[in-house]
């Protein structure tokens, strides 16, 4: 449709060179001259073998790419090939280019969704030994049951593998025969195997290809020989992990677009069908022009059948997997070798499902299928090579197996053997298709839109079809696009209309046809809206817009003159992008063009907007084309104000009101040219400017004084867009400029249908029009009364919102609005909303003052969440005028003293309450600071500037520093450890005792009566003893550095080494131990312990450990240190990520300690999940797990221990009836019975039995038969076979009970613990006679007494009379005589210690990590006695085996204590621990020093941020980590595997709470008050707290810091923020310091400050002031010490010094300082701007442009704090109020100073004149301009605006009604009349300021009542 516009000029067009790369325009070969005649054969073959090779010529292919809004990147992109190259430019600059051997055959760019961390998962996620869905730890069945593990346990337990949410990547996508090359933006290459040859390819939304499949020629001809159905050749490309997948076919789809969710219809993807193998793409949409309809369009060549469709992404559901492996429904398969390929993706994908289907625990409805044939069977964790290959080296692979009709056969060396002939011929039709078989889901779905038959010769000329959509949007009615297609060989452009129906359905219809070449999308006229392009017959482009309406275009070649009438003539449209298309001409030249037509202006684009949501569409379509047309003559001009003076100009034009006589010449004097300039107004409004003189406009009265002869009947509608654009602009200060501007446009158009709401604008904006408006220039004819007298005014409307809630709000959505018109509107871009602050401010009042919510707070949060839901953010609300956004600032000040616990992240950042919103948050801040500084540090700096030399040398004092080399001992973090322990050096001299790779020193004891030889053999003895210790060391530097390492680089682990050496004073000698004299298996199982501890200081919660950096760190032979690295990272979670084959690698060896820890480790990565893969794996370790146990697997007894002790782990607390009966039988192992030299670990064999089957039945004893049998068979193990028969024979013992009695206490205590079955407890009674008790090896009394305790739980009391009570009266009388001084029997002696250590075991177990004073005090006091006796000597045989027994019980009552203590660094017991580590002679062995050691490293433990938890798996873990089983050396592995001493990791719990300061990122105290369910406490953090399931609530209630609450026993997001990471992010108040800088609260401002009674007067009335007589004087340097806000370090810099030299100066100064101290001591930094911009209004000229627009601001914001404030917002209604954000007094005492200068102004007499004619509706006309009386015009708006004057024709109305009514009152007598004039003109004044008041729009008191005394004095001096 064209409205005979004339052409507009293109605005950018540049030639292009001849090759789109400089690349291939230096290397392109010259091409050979076409031959003349082509024969038809040689024309055929051709033809053929381009088809084969995918018609890839040898010319060169550009595909331009346009990606908006990417990372900066936003541009065209230009990707470019020819047959083996091809290049990727971004602005004609070569960035990357690829090279290929084999023919490109298509290349293009494309979006894919990738995870972006490093170990982004593959299909094959069965590899990971990380648990499943179904490896998860089951529910409990009853609720009430006790759970296994801790709340921190089970939070990493339920917690997912944490995954970066998948970001949608750019990647260039090249396809070269039978493979596809992606290389995306982040770095990352994938190579796929395609089973066809690509045509082409298209990029589709939201991710992935759509791919064209080249047809080969002798496929068409065997199809139709055949008569069967031809292959899909339309495909899917969605990730480089899978092969593409068909083109789904389906109907029914609804939603999908804007809000509606896309819903398909149900099974949709049971029947996939494929679209038609005959459709060709044509075109596909793409998302760059803003076009979310997804749609395709295709060509059915045999039915000349042309097919919109609509695509959609709809993966089909987990449930309709079984689709994916249904068999074929085709009997015979042809020979389809184009799609037969099987690409290494397909086959992982397949094993993947499989694996999926067969190992599925208790799904009863999922049987196991057979593999898929013509695919490997599925592999799992014991599938050896040989088992893949069909057994043996040199067989042949299992047909049975794989499922192939035919043999392969290998030789020895595993190779294939191509000459052996197949037993049997082989039909190639029965080979399965993977294709067929395991067919490939669709991803993307089509439905049929439309269909529309085309020509033939249309068809035969597809190849130049072109299609374009454009134009979506909502055109009043409903949401549709267009959508063209043109058929060049017709010369015939279709068009249809794709719409979205009310069921949500789309549907598409023809609506045209127009005549044209060629066509494409392109972003010209619209920002968010697409136009089409159109290349008609002729070779003239033109536009087709606002749907189908068509804009001619001129293009002219650069360098031609405008004279030139030639016209290019262009024959093609290629590559177009955004608003960039490249076009062909007739002469053979290229050219760019670009059609960038949308004006920039705020103020143009927002008319627009708003214009086209009334009026009728050929109307704004006239409008649009001509502002295009004049703006096209201003050579598209964005200088400020040129775009809205065309806009201007161009609807005067089609509303018939643009005068010829306006069309003046410019001045010749560029002085008077300057003051038509837009630069003059902000000159005039430059306050450095102020001053000046500037050029005076020439006078225009006559222009405003013209009456219009015609009204368009679009006047009244074009009126009200443009006044609701204005209001737009004036609730938003940066916009508030364009006011000046629109105004009087406004006030033109007004004059004619609404004078009033001129007289609106002329007080607001005095400069709008010369004069006032006149009635005598009103025509009443062209009044519109659809407009109301009085325009609507948001600011009054707002105000009487707030100030009554009943009072409804009259709204309308801006694409409502032409309702009231009598014709629809064009909604030519759609509904964007133009006014977005207008009707958010409206959202969040209605919601502020919601009638319905009483509660202040209530009603806060309703506007909060009104603000969320429109987007306001705190930019917005700085930006919105000062009175509109006091209510809400009042609303978010309340909710920043009361926040909700339930707000989302965006609301507490909002109310500025971010320490909330960083501690909500999914990822808070870490404990590191990864290198930098903190901001405390950054702006205060505590240590001078480093020089340029100390930064070159620490530069190189890095880089030369071996990375190898590394202590062990260091934490990383330095922060909190300084607030942690304070300054004393307890942390330094707890990493000095546990190093290892330092020299110690020693002091030799002297010894004068040996000679030098044997002093040397004495010292060298020392040297051994100190190695001893040395080798010990790692046991406690693991706990002690535990998860002291954030993150891991992509560098080789360093593990410290070792070191021997000891130097020896007084000499300084240094000593070496004698080669050989430190056993090996010593040295190895040390270096093991090392390496767990060098792997345990990586944090459980670090995200950088993967697969491959745990084979990076791989020695090329295995070693005991990588063998302990590996159980580290097992035991902190990170094994889990390692892949199976990488297992494999480290298993097959078989080194026995790397098999330990991958076994220890992988179990307790998982442990209590059931890991299937990892049982499976144990299993091949540990020949009680087979089905025939006795079969040798040549695997060391010290592997399969650690094996049964992984079941233990892994089935942790699972109650799994088999694995518990399996260890239960190991107890008792036939083959252990005689000790020989194959089962030297019988003893720890037995017991890693025992504690696994503990673990496995942990805590779920009870009293039925299976459990009975359970307990019945222990209590046997415990107290021995019978020795006699029935018979009365002796009976042969099965077992040694010295062997299983103590293990299987151990595993009863478990499998009971918490239970509270005396009977139980019962079993394992103490011997209470000498005799008994001679027959029981005193160490077992220690375990009975421990599990006796731990099942009786709730009996364990931290007191010595419960520990008497647990002894039995013998032992208890004995040693009471004993310590009279009387002599016992050693066996009492021995019981008695042996059960105290137990009981203190027992003790620890219970209160571990809790710091209980009672159980601290008793265990502290049972150390010392212990220590008391272990330290003796004698040589007596009987005293040393006391001595044995009491270092034993030492050792255990030690780690009590310290499991008590743990994380605490308690300085009583560190001591003692430090006088322990120090002695070590010959007596002490490596068991006692390691004891010491793990004390030391408990007590600070992870650097005192981890304790212990009790939970029943802690308790278990702990058991197996510390039992009594002291080694001699390191390699004794004999009675206990020393391995287990690391597992207390699993008992570990982060529960030291920390507070960190969130502005500075530092660690701080902060007293916090923990209520629990065992009592109420204060603490400091950081602090350890009780465990979670005992917490109910912490809070921070401190005045330093904003408070808040955490409940945490009802709120689950609160206990989940507590669980991931034990941080309190705290807001320090501003006018405090830290607890830190100021312990004792003197120093804060309110100290400094005192009363500062000073303060508030200066903020309402300012004034000069002396900054340094105030308490605060030193404000400044408070700020620049104490604040982490570069707000107010820079405001006090550069506002509040006194440095002022003029009184004004000084006065901002004083100024400044109030409300800066304001500001800061009530913590309200958002009142800065506020009170600046009082203080502007305050110092503002009455003369400035925006003088009135403020002024009413600044009235909403005073009758809003002086009226509404205390009765809606304070809070006094509920009994809790709080001061306002800015004074009352503040904002009245501005509004007093202004009045006062208004005072001065209205005494005049021209001023009073002017006054008169308004109030008489005498017109104003034009004044000269600098004279008194155009001053005294620009006063009245003022005057006017300030006392709610109403307008001029209201006056006169009233005047009359007045007038009339006095002279009818007087004339009659009463009760009508009245004859006392003076009550009779008291009740007429009364009743004209009522309906005066009504009759404006006013927002305080109205009318004032001076005004109407004035006004009713020019009324009677008429």
């Amino acid at each position: 449709m064209s409205l005979d516009l004339p052409p507009i000029d293109v605005p950018s067009v540049s030639l292009l060179p001849s090759a789109p790369s400089p690349y291939f325009r230096r290397n392109s070969p010259a091409q050979p001259p076409p031959p003349e005649t082509e024969s038809s054969l040689l024309r055929a073959i051709r033809k053929n073998l381009r088809a084969a090779r995918g018609a890839q010529e040898s010319s060169l292919r550009p595909s331009v790419f346009y990606s908006p809004h990417t990372d900066g990147n936003t541009g065209e992109e230009v990707l470019t090939w020819d047959n083996s190259t091809v290049i990727l430019t971004q602005g004609g600059v070569i960035s990357k280019k690829w090279s290929f051997a084999d023919p490109v055959q298509w290349a293009c760019i494309g979006w894919l969704y990738q995870s972006s961390l490093l170990h982004s998962s593959t299909p094959s996620t069965p590899a990971y030994y990380r648990e499943s869905s179904n490896d998860k730890l089951p529910p409990e069945k009853d609720p009430n049951e006790r759970p296994t593990f801790g709340a921190y346990a089970r939070a990493r337990m339920e917690k997912k593998r944490e995954e970066d949410a998948e970001e949608r990547l750019k990647g260039v996508f090249i396809f070269v025969r039978g493979t596809a090359k992606i290389y995306m933006d982040n770095g990352s290459e994938y190579t796929l195997s395609l089973p066809f040859t690509v045509q082409r390819a298209w990029p589709v939304e939201p991710h992935g290809l759509f791919i064209q499949r080249v047809v080969e020629g002798w496929e068409v001809e065997e199809n139709s020989e055949s008569e069967e159905p031809r292959m899909a050749t339309i495909f899917t490309l969605t990730s480089p992990f899978s092969e593409p997948a068909a083109l789904g076919l389906t109907d029914g789809v609804k939603g999908g677009f804007g809000s509606v969710p896309l819903e398909m219809k149900p099974n949709y993807a049971s029947e996939p069908v494929p679209i038609a193998p005959q459709e060709r793409i044509l075109w596909v949409s793409e998302q760059a022009w803003n076009l979310t309809d997804k749609l395709l369009v295709t060509l059915n060549a045999d039915l000349n059948r042309v097919t919109i469709w609509r695509f959609v992404y709809a993966p089909p559901p987990t449930s309709s997997s079984k689709a994916a492996t249904r068999p074929s429904t085709h009997t015979r398969h042809a020979k389809r070798t184009s799609m037969s390929g099987n690409t290494s993706a397909h086959l992982r994908q397949a094993n993947a499902s499989i694996d999926e289907l067969q190992l599925s625990p208790g799904r009863r409805d999922v049987k196991a299928p057979q593999n898929a044939p013509g695919l490997a069977p599925a592999l799992n964790a014991t599938t050896t090579m040989a088992e893949m290959m069909g057994g043996v080296l040199g067989g042949s692979v299992a047909q049975a197996q794989w499922n192939l009709p035919f043999r392969f056969v290998v030789d020895a060396s595993g190779k294939l053997v191509l000459e052996q002939t197949v037993e049997q011929p082989v039909n190639l039709d029965d080979v399965p298709d993977p294709a067929e078989e395991m067919r490939m889901r669709s991803q993307f779905w089509v439905e049929k839109l439309h269909e529309e038959t085309i020509p033939e010769n249309a068809t035969a000329d597809h190849a130049h079809i072109s299609v374009a959509a454009w134009d979506e949007r909502w055109d009043g009615q409903k949401t549709r696009s267009l959508v063209a297609v043109c058929l060049r060989a017709t010369e015939n452009l279709l068009v249809f209309s794709v719409e979205r129906r009310d069921d949500n359905t789309m549907g598409a219809r023809p609506i045209t046809q127009l005549p044209a070449h060629a066509v494409c999308t392109i972003r010209a006229t619209r920002d968010a809206v697409a136009d089409l392009l159109v290349l008609k017959s002729d070779g003239t482009l033109a536009l087709l817009t606002h749907g189908t309406y068509e804009i001619p275009l001129s293009l002219r070649l650069p360098n031609t003159p405008r004279a030139v009438a030639d016209i290019p003539r262009v024959v093609a449209l290629e590559h177009a992008a955004y608003s960039s298309v490249s076009v062909q001409l007739a002469d053979g030249l290229s050219a760019r063009i670009s059609l960038d037509l949308v004006a920039r202006d705020h103020l143009a684009s927002d008319s627009m907007l708003m214009l086209s949501m009334l009026l009728p569409p050929d109307e704004f379509f006239r409008l649009h084309g001509t502002f295009l047309s004049r703006w096209s003559t201003k050579r598209y001009s964005f200088i400020l104000g040129v775009e809205f003076e065309v806009l201007e100009s161009s609807l005067l034009h089609i509303l018939g009101l643009e005068d010829e006589d306006e069309m003046e010449a410019v001045p010749a004097d560029a002085w008077m040219q300057l003051a038509s300039t837009e630069s003059a107004m902000k000159f005039r409004e430059d306050p450095v400017l102020r001053k000046l003189q500037f050029p005076s406009a020439p006078l225009q009265g006559d222009r405003w004084k013209k009456t219009a002869t015609e009204r368009s009947p679009y006047l009244g509608c074009v009126l009200q867009a443009l006044h609701l654009v204005a209001e737009e602009k004036r609730v938003f200060l940066p916009s508030i400029e364009g006011l000046p501007r629109i105004t009087p446009l406004i006030c033109r158009l007004a004059l004619i249908v609404r004078p009033e709401w001129a007289d609106y604008w002329k007080r607001y904006c005095p400069s709008a029009m010369p004069i006032w408006p006149d009635p005598a220039l009103t025509v009443p004819d062209h009044i519109d009364e659809k407009l109301p007298p009085w325009p609507t005014d948001m600011f009054s409307i707002l105000y009487g919102r707030v100030n009554n809630p009943d009072w409804a709000l009259p709204w309308i959505d801006s694409w409502e609005m032409f309702k009231g018109w009598s014709h629809l509107a064009s909604f030519a871009y759609g509904r964007q909303e133009p006014l977005t602050h207008l009707r958010a401010l409206t959202v969040i009042y209605k919601a502020l003052t919601d009638s319905k919510i009483g509660d202040v707070r209530k009603r806060a949060e309703a506007g909060l969440r009104a603000m969320e839901e429109t987007g306001m953010t705190l930019n917005v609300l700085q930006n919105l005028a000062l009175g509109v956004t006091a209510p809400l600032r009042e609303a978010l000040r309340t909710a920043q003293l009361s926040p909700g616990g339930d707000w989302s992240l965006q609301i507490y950042s909002l109310i500025g309450r971010n320490d909330l919103s960083e501690g909500f948050s999914s990822k808070p801040a870490v404990f590191v600071n990864h290198g930098y500084r903190s901001m405390r540090e950054f702006l205060h700096s505590t240590t001078p500037r480093k020089t340029s030399r100390q930064i070159i040398e620490g530069v190189f004092k890095t880089l030369s520093k071996d990375r190898t080399k590394t202590t062990g001992v260091e934490l990383d973090t330095e922060d909190f450890t300084r607030i942690r322990f304070g300054t004393d050096r307890r942390l330094e001299e707890a990493a000095r005792m546990l190093c290892s790779s330092t020299i110690p020193h020693i002091r030799a004891v002297e010894r004068p009566e040996l000679n030098e030889t044997e002093q040397l053999r004495e010292q060298q003895m020392q040297v051994l003893r100190m190695a001893e210790r040395t080798l010990a060391l790692p046991l406690g530097r693991a706990i002690f550095t535990f998860g002291s390492i954030p993150t891991v680089t992509k560098e080789a682990f360093a593990i410290p080494k070792f070191e021997f050496s000891v130097r020896v004073q007084p000499g300084n000698i240094l000593h070496v131990p004698e080669p050989g004299k430190i056993h090996v298996d010593s040295l190895n199982w040390g270096e093991f312990h090392n390496g767990v501890a060098a792997g345990l200081r990586i944090s459980p919660d670090a995200q950088s450990v993967e697969s491959s950096w745990i084979k990076f760190n791989k020695p090329s032979e295995l070693t005991p240190e990588h063998a302990g690295f590996l159980y580290a990272l097992g035991l902190t979670g990170h094994l889990r990520e390692m892949l199976t084959w990488h297992t494999f690698g480290y298993l097959t060896p078989k080194h026995d300690m790397t098999s330990i820890g991958v076994l220890l480790g992988l179990a307790a990565a998982n442990v209590g999940n059931s890991n299937r893969h990892v049982t499976k794996l144990i299993a091949v370790h540990t020949p009680a797990l087979l089905p025939t146990p006795d079969v040798d697997l040549n695997v060391p007894l010290i592997t399969q221990s650690a094996g049964l002790m992984g079941i233990g782990l892994l089935y942790l607390g699972t109650k799994h009836r088999r694995m518990a009966e399996v260890c239960l039988n190991q107890i008792s192992r036939r083959d252990l019975y005689q000790p020989d030299i194959s089962n030297e670990y019988r003893e720890a064999y037995t017991l890693s039995a025992a504690l696994a089957c503990g673990m496995v039945l942990l805590g779920k004893g009870t009293s039925i038969p299976a459990d009975l049998a359970i307990q019945n068979r222990l209590r046997l193990l415990i107290h021995g076979e019978p020795r006699v028969g029935n018979n009365g024979r002796p009976i042969r013992p099965t077992f040694d009970v010295n062997l299983t009695s103590p293990a299987a206490t151990v595993a009863l205590g478990l499998m009971y613990l918490r239970t509270e079955r005396k009977d139980v407890a019962d079993i394992l009674t103490i011997p209470d006679t000498l005799e008994a008790i001679n027959h029981v090896q005193p160490s077992f009394l220690m375990m009975r007494a421990m599990a006796r305790a731990i099942i009786m739980w709730n009996t364990i009391q931290p007191n010595k009379a419960w520990f008497m009570a647990q002894l039995p009266d013998a032992v208890r009388t004995a040693m009471d005589a004993r310590f009279r001084g009387k002599t016992i029997d050693d066996s009492y002696e021995l019981a008695y210690y042996n059960i105290l250590a137990g009981l203190c075991f027992a003790v620890g177990l219970k209160y571990a990590g809790t710091a209980r004073e009672e159980a601290y005090l008793l265990l502290i006091h049972y150390y010392d006695s212990f220590a008391q006796l272990a330290y003796t000597n004698s040589m007596a045989y009987d005293h040393r085996i006391k001595r044995s027994a009491i270092r034993e019980g030492l050792n255990l009552v030690s780690l009590s204590l310290c499991m008590v203590m743990a994380g605490t660094g308690e300085v009583n017991s560190l001591r003692r621990l430090r006088y322990a580590y120090g002695m070590y002679n010959h007596q002490i062995r490596y068991g006692s020093h390691g004891a010491t050691h793990m004390g030391i490293g408990l007590l600070f433990l992870g650097g005192g941020r981890y304790t212990l938890g009790t939970s029943d798996a802690a308790i278990a873990c702990m058991v197996a980590a510390f039992y009594p089983r002291f080694a001699v050396g390191s390699a004794d592995n004999k009675s206990y595997l020393q391995a287990y001493r690391h597992l207390w990791v699993l008992a570990v719990e982060p529960r030291c709470l920390v507070a960190r300061d969130v502005d500075s990122r530092e660690i701080v105290y902060v007293p916090v008050k923990i209520k629990g369910k065992d009592g109420n406490q204060v603490l400091i953090a950081p602090t350890l707290i009780p465990e979670i399931d005992k917490l109910v609530s912490i809070r921070v209630d401190t005045p330093r810091y904003w408070p808040f609450y955490l409940d945490i026993a009802n709120s689950p997001r609160h206990r989940d923020c507590l669980l991931r990471s034990q941080t309190l992010f705290v807001k320090r108040r501003t006018a405090f310091l830290s607890y830190t800088e100021d312990p004792k609260g003197s120093r804060s401002l309110f100290v400094r400050s005192g009363s500062s009674v000073g303060d508030a007067a200066t903020l309402d009335f300012p004034r000069a002031s002396e900054v340094k007589s105030h308490p605060a004087n030193d404000l400044h340097e408070f700020i620049a010490f104490s604040s982490n806000d570069p707000l107010f370090l820079a405001f006090a810099d550069r506002f509040c010094k006194e440095d002022g030299e003029t009184p004004e100066e000084r006065q901002f100064q004083s100024y400044c300082h109030a409300a800066l101290l304001d500001s800061i001591v009530q913590d309200k930094p958002q009142t800065l701007q506020a009170h600046l911009s009082v203080f502007h209004m305050r110092t503002l000229s009455p003369d400035s442009t925006y003088f009135t627009l403020r002024l009413q601001d600044l009235r909403f914001g005073a009758d809003f704090y002086s009226k509404i404030y205390d009765r809606r917002f304070s809070g006094k209604s509920e009994n809790n109020p709080r001061p306002p954000l800015i004074r009352e007094n503040t904002l009245l005492g501005t509004l007093y100073l202004l009045d006062a200068k208004l005072e001065a102004i209205r005494s005049t007499e021209v001023f009073k004149s002017f006054i008169a004619r308004y109030a008489r509706g005498e017109g104003i006309s034009e004044q000269e301009v600098g004279s008194a009386e155009a001053e005294a015009s620009r006063q009245l708006s003022w005057y006017l605006q300030r006392n709610s004057v109403p307008v001029s024709t209201v006056l006169v109305v009233l005047k009359t009604l007045a007038q009339d009514a006095h002279s009818q009152l007087v004339t009659f007598p009463p009760p009508l009349g009245t004859s006392n004039a003076e009550i009779l003109d008291q009740g007429l004044k009364e009743l004209l300021h009522a309906t005066g008041t009504q009759m404006s729009t006013t927002m305080g008191s109205g009318w004032t009542m001076r005004s109407l005394d004035e006004v009713i004095s020019a009324w009677s001096s008429q």
